[in-house]
């Protein structure tokens, strides 16, 4: 069961009463005097979202009066678990499988706390799981937030590459999925040289995680995420303040094992490949440098324009080796480009595919999800600005600043030539304010969308 999720209680569980605003005057009326001049003493504001406990004739809570002005969604009780006093509460309305299942879900993640270094001493309430909700859409959700939110909240000092690696072990363990891991000069049998450029300054050596679950025969499914554990730059070294939040730069990589934690649980009918390119983008006297240029995966030779351009040349090697498989579907998670937060802000998933039915599906389901998404262009013209005069293509390119995101999308895409369909998102990977649900620090954008899109794509 997810946390302060119960199917039972001990003792009676207190009623969260909700009452529609329009409709608050009828059920006022109907109300003891008691109620009535409680909610009069207290001057009760009728806005959405707004509670109000309702005493007893004991002088302890009775009942929890809740108004509601909109639709439900999986964020409108998000709040309660940690403003309510700790005990049962039952929510007393009407509710489809769907708004069930939400509420539920929104509840248990309004109580996600990072407490590997500062334990949590607030204790939340509990909710009684509402009729018709769907217990293990429920646990599957919650457990996959909590482990995305988790590796992105950890420090690099306790999250580098090999850390990383024994995460996605533990994932691909729970579900008996195959893994392999190339380390270190390893990159360079396999061919995965720029895996290896970007990572081997670091004391924690670079790698490729290689996860494969479900029926070889399937719709081929291969998830591929951003997995850099720390970025300093490199050569062309970030500031003291641009480095302050790069432990979220493996945000990518934490949202697709997020991702295929819910696919392998859902038991979905596809061939599950994983590939997370795990490094960290230090600096020593062996680092890649500015003017290198390097021959990638599918031969194409990149010259380094910039070292902190380091995202694309790590999973341009990933992606040519998904795409020789000609998955069926394609999908790169990355925390990519400060221009996508320019464009979009830092709460939604910019996304990038040629695909028009594809990401017509994807928006539908992130509408659903509350999950949101926004389409960027894939702009071909712009091709030119990541041309280079002594190599194939150029990882930073000479547009001084200009169409950032779109650059590093086409750069991406010039390594993915036979997916029936791809696509790539940009994402921030941290919530910078608190919202209710969605505290501040590590968040699965898209995650949800993304997962809702698979599970009706390849039905059970």
């Amino acid at each position: 069961m997810p946390p302060f999720i119960a199917t039972t209680s001990e003792a009676t569980p207190k009623p969260i009463i909700v009452v529609e605003r329009t409709n608050f005057d009828n059920w006022l009326a109907s109300q003891s005097d008691a109620y009535k001049s409680w909610i009069a003493a207290h001057d009760f504001e009728l806005e959405d979202g707004k509670l109000l406990l309702l005493p007893g004739t004991d002088h302890g809570i009775e009942a929890v009066l809740y108004v509601k002005d909109s639709a439900w969604d999986i964020w409108s009780l998000a709040d309660l678990p940690g403003q309510l006093p700790a005990g049962s509460y039952s929510l007393e309305t009407e509710l489809d499988e769907r708004e069930a299942t939400d509420l539920a879900t929104g509840w248990s993640l309004g109580t996600y706390n990072f407490d590997r270094y500062k334990k949590n001493k607030k204790n939340y309430a509990t909710l009684i799981l509402p009729d018709g909700a769907d217990e293990s859409k429920i646990a599957r959700t919650v457990k996959a937030m909590t482990l995305v939110r988790d590796l992105i909240n950890t420090p690099a000092g306790d999250l580098g590459p090999s850390a990383l690696e024994a995460a996605a072990s533990q994932v691909a363990g729970e579900f008996e999925a195959e893994q392999t891991n190339i380390i270190g000069d390893d990159l360079l049998t396999y061919h995965f040289p720029m895996v290896h450029a970007v990572g081997r300054a670091a004391a924690d050596a670079p790698r490729l995680i290689d996860i494969v679950w479900g029926d070889k025969n399937a719709p081929k499914v291969t998830l591929v995420g951003k997995g850099v554990c720390f970025d300093s730059g490199g050569l062309d070294i970030k500031s003291a303040a641009g480095m302050l939040m790069m432990k979220k730069d493996m945000g990518g990589a934490a949202t697709v094992l997020g991702l295929a934690h819910m696919i392998m649980d859902a038991n979905l009918p596809v061939r599950l490949r994983v590939l997370i390119p795990a490094v960290e983008n230090a600096i020593s006297g062996n680092a890649f440098h500015p003017g290198d240029v390097l021959t990638s995966r599918n031969g194409k030779t990149v010259e380094i324009g910039n070292t902190d351009a380091e995202g694309r040349l790590i999973l341009a090697d990933a992606l040519a080796a998904a795409d020789e498989e000609s998955p069926d579907l394609l999908i790169d998670m990355a925390t990519l480009t400060g221009a996508a937060r320019v464009a979009v802000g830092t709460e939604i998933a910019a996304t990038f595919t040629d695909d028009d039915a594809l990401f017509e599906a994807i928006e539908e389901n992130a509408r659903l999800e509350k999950d949101p998404v926004w389409r960027m262009p894939l702009w071909d013209d712009y091709r030119h600005l990541i041309d280079s005069k002594i190599a194939d293509i150029n990882n930073s390119g000479s547009g001084a600043g200009y169409a950032g995101a779109i650059t590093a999308g086409l750069f991406l895409k010039e390594f993915v030539e036979n997916a029936a369909s791809w696509v790539h998102f940009d994402i921030m990977a941290y919530n910078v304010r608190s919202r209710p649900g969605r505290p501040n620090g590590g968040e699965a954008f898209a995650m949800r969308a993304l997962f809702s899109l698979i599970e009706k794509r390849y039905p059970s």
